[in-house]
C-alpha cells in the first residue's frame, strides 16, 4: 500500500466510514489537534531517558489519544462496533497521576511562566495544545454527539501537562516563575 493515494489533492479527506469532508472540516481540525499533541508526547517521550518514571504512562496516554482520534474521526451515522467509548479509568489515570506529582510538588495557586528547563517548556507547550484541541472539541461537541468521557479525558489531560511541568521543575530544583504583576492567586482550572 503507498503512503499516498492522491484522493487528498482536491482538499477533501476521508473518516472512518467513508464519508468524505473538507481537510478544514471542524472534525478534522479536532482530531489533528490531538495528533499534533500526540507527536508533541512522542517528542517529550524521546528527550526523557528510556528509564524515566513517566516513560510507560506517556506511552499510555499515546494510545488514549489515537483511540480519541479514532473516535472523532468516526461520524456517529458509520459508528462501528469496533469504536467504543473511552473507559472512564482514561480521565482517572491521568487524576491519580496529577494527585502524585501534586502531593510531590505541592498545590499550585499561581500563574506560572512556563519555562525553566526543556522538558518543563515541552509540558507547557503540550497543555496548550491540548486546550486549543479541547476548544475545537467543544465547537464539534454543538454539531454532533462526542461521548463524555472523551471530553473528561482531555480536560484531565491539559492539567495533568501542567502538573508534570511543575514536577520537572521541583525534581530539578528550578523555582516556578510565579506570574507577580497578578494581585490575584490562580482560580481553579478547567
Amino acid at each position: 500500500m503507498k503512503i499516498y493515494t492522491r484522493t487528498g489533492d482536491g482538499g477533501k479527506t476521508g473518516l472512518f466510514g467513508g464519508a468524505r469532508v473538507d481537510k478544514d472540516n471542524i472534525r478534522v481540525e479536532c482530531y489533528g489537534t490531538f495528533d499534533e499533541v500526540n507527536a508533541f508526547v512522542g517528542l517529550l517521550r524521546t528527550k526523557l531517558p528510556s528509564d524515566h518514571a513517566w516513560q510507560g504512562r506517556l506511552h499510555d496516554i499515546q494510545i488514549e489519544l489515537m483511540n480519541t482520534m479514532s473516535l472523532l474521526a468516526t461520524p456517529p451515522e458509520a459508528a462501528r462496533s469496533n469504536t467504543l467509548p473511552l473507559p472512564a479509568e482514561a480521565a482517572e489515570s491521568c487524576e491519580r497521576w496529577i494527585d502524585e506529582l501534586e502531593a510531590a510538588a505541592g498545590p499550585s495557586e499561581f500563574f506560572l511562566l512556563p519555562g525553566g528547563t526543556e522538558i518543563a517548556a515541552l509540558c507547557h507547550v503540550i497543555r496548550t495544545l491540548v486546550r486549543r484541541g479541547e476548544r475545537l472539541l467543544v465547537r464539534l461537541g454543538r454539531e454532533t454527539e462526542i461521548d463524555a468521557s472523551v471530553f473528561s479525558f482531555i480536560n484531565r489531560l491539559s492539567d495533568l501537562f501542567f502538573a508534570l511541568s511543575r514536577a520537572e521543575l521541583s525534581s530539578a530544583g528550578i523555582e516556578e516563575e510565579r506570574l507577580r504583576s497578578f494581585a490575584w492567586k490562580k482560580r481553579g482550572g478547567g
